[in-house]
C-alpha cells in the first residue's frame, strides 16, 4: 500500500480508501459481511473509511461504527452531510441549523465523539458559503470534526468557497471528493487543476465507474453487477453512452492484458497516477471484490500504458456526461434562465 499526505493537513492516508456506500440496505450487506470487509481492508493497509449519513439512511454509519469499535484511533474516519434525510424540508442542505444536527446524528450512529473529515456531500445553492463555512469552522473548534471538505463541487464553486473562507476569516475546505475514472475524465480539465492550485487532498469516488471497469461487464455477457438492479439505465446497451463505454472497456481490457494487469488494476492505477489525486475510494460489497481491489494497491502504470489509455478515452472526456453530478443549477432548472 502507498501512503500520501492528505492535501496540506499532514495526515498520512492510504492510496486506496474504503467507501461504505454498499454497507446496509443499498448494497444488501449485513453487519457481519461489512465487518469482514473492514477487517480485511485494515489488514491490507487501508486506513481511510468514507461513509455518509445518506447511505442507507444512516444504516451505513451504524454498520461502520460497529465495525471499527475499539480501533477508531487507527484510522481516518470520514462522513458527509447535506443530502435529504427525510421529507422534512430542513433535514438537508448546508445551513448551520442542519449541519449541526446532522453531525450529532452521525456521531451517534458511528459511536464516536468526532470524525476526522466532515464533507459537504453536494453544493447547496440555497445556502451562502459563509453560512456553511462558519458552521463547519465552529464544529472544528468544538473538536467534533478535525477537518472539513467538499464533494462533487464544480471547479468554480471550489474557488468561490476558498475565496469566501479567506474573505470572512473562516476555515477552508481542505479536500474535494469528485467522481473520477478512465471513463469519466472531465474533471481533469478544471476540478483537478484547481484542487492542485489550492493544495486540496482529492479522494476520488467511483474509480471503477459504477462497475464498468470491474471486469464484470464485457461484450456478449449478461450484466450481473449489483448496480444494474439499482440504476438499470446506466447499463442499458441500447443507449449510445453505454455502447461507447462497452467499446472502451473492450479496448481497455486489451491494454490491461498487454501490460499483465487486471482491468481493476488498470482502472485504479490510472486514478492514483494523477498527481492531484490522494486516494481512490473503492466500494466493495464482498471480500472477493475487496481482494481484487487490494491487488491494485501498489500498481504503478508506466508512461506507455497511460498513453494507451489516453488513446481509448482522451484526457478531459466524459463518455457519459449526462451522469455528472456537478451541473450548474441554471442548466437544470429552466426558471433560472427563462424569467
Amino acid at each position: 500500500m502507498q501512503y500520501r499526505t492528505l492535501g496540506r493537513t499532514g495526515v498520512q492516508v492510504s492510496s486506496l480508501a474504503l467507501g461504505a456506500m454498499n454497507f446496509g440496505a443499498l448494497g444488501r450487506t449485513t453487519q457481519e459481511e461489512a465487518t469482514a470487509v473492514v477487517d480485511a481492508a485494515l489488514e491490507g493497509g487501508i486506513n481511510v473509511i468514507d461513509t455518509a449519513d445518506w447511505y442507507s439512511r444512516g444504516g451505513s454509519e451504524e454498520i461502520v461504527g460497529k465495525a471499527v469499535a475499539g480501533r477508531r484511533d487507527d484510522l481516518v474516519l470520514a462522513t458527509k452531510a447535506t443530502m435529504p434525510m427525510g421529507e422534512e424540508r430542513n433535514h438537508r442542505g448546508g445551513s448551520r441549523r442542519w449541519l449541526v444536527t446532522a453531525l450529532e446524528d452521525s456521531l451517534r450512529r458511528l459511536g464516536v465523539d468526532h470524525v476526522d473529515l466532515y464533507q459537504v456531500h453536494r453544493w447547496d445553492p440555497e445556502t451562502d458559503d459563509e453560512e456553511t463555512l462558519s458552521a463547519l469552522t465552529d464544529l472544528r473548534r468544538a473538536g467534533k470534526i478535525r477537518y472539513f471538505g467538499s464533494s462533487t463541487f464544480p471547479a468554480y464553486r471550489i474557488v468561490q468557497a476558498q475565496w469566501a473562507a479567506r474573505e470572512h476569516h473562516l476555515g477552508r475546505y481542505v479536500t474535494e471528493q469528485p467522481s473520477y475514472s478512465i471513463l469519466q475524465r472531465g474533471i481533469e480539465a478544471h476540478v483537478l487543476p484547481v484542487a492542485e492550485q489550492y493544495g486540496l487532498g482529492v479522494l476520488a469516488w467511483s474509480p471503477l465507474a459504477s462497475g464498468w471497469l470491474s471486469g464484470a461487464i464485457r461484450a456478449g455477457r449478461e450484466v450481473t453487477t449489483h448496480r444494474a438492479g439499482v440504476m438499470p439505465e446506466r447499463f442499458d446497451p441500447a443507449l449510445p453512452a453505454n455502447r461507447a463505454r462497452l467499446d472502451a472497456v473492450e479496448r481497455l481490457a486489451e491494454v490491461a492484458a498487454g501490460a499483465g494487469l487486471t482491468l481493476v488494476q488498470l482502472a485504479l492505477g490510472f486514478v492514483t497516477a494523477h498527481p492531484a489525486v490522494t486516494s481512490a475510494i473503492v466500494g466493495p460489497r464482498t471480500l472477493d471484490h475487496l481482494r481484487s481491489q487490494l491487488d491494485a494497491a501498489d500498481t504503478v502504470l508506466p508512461a506507455d500504458v497511460l498513453d494507451a489509455i489516453d488513446a481509448v478515452v482522451a484526457p478531459g472526456v466524459d463518455l457519459a456526461p449526462h451522469e455528472k453530478f456537478d451541473t450548474p443549477p441554471a442548466l437544470l432548472d429552466p426558471s433560472l434562465r427563462r424569467r
